[in-house]
């Protein structure tokens, strides 16, 4: 009988708790990812769809966004950054003259 006391005390106190430990975490997740250089040196990203799979950027959900060598590139998802991480330059050939 006492050890079903704990649980339910326990667990009443994981449930008082919970929000205060979601007011102490980050809002990254909900954030675009942000990687490498300062943003605001970057220069914008021009297209309007993924340059790795085409896909519209927000079509499935906020865009994966980073600083790659001074260039902001927008991704539709994190899935496409091991893409363009093993040929960069094949995807930036891509803004060329945008």
């Amino acid at each position: 009988m006492k050890s079903t006391y704990a649980i339910i005390a326990a667990t009443a106190l994981a449930l008082l708790a919970s929000p205060a430990l979601r007011a102490a975490a980050p809002e990254a997740p909900d954030q675009p990812a942000k990687t490498g250089e300062n943003k605001a040196a970057a220069k914008p990203y021009p297209l309007d769809t993924c340059i790795v799979s085409g896909e519209k950027l927000g079509g499935m959900g906020k865009p994966f966004v980073f600083v790659y060598q001074g260039q902001e590139i927008k991704l539709c998802c994190q899935g496409c950054k091991p893409k363009f991480d093993k040929d960069p330059a094949k995807y930036l050939k891509k803004l060329e003259g945008k």
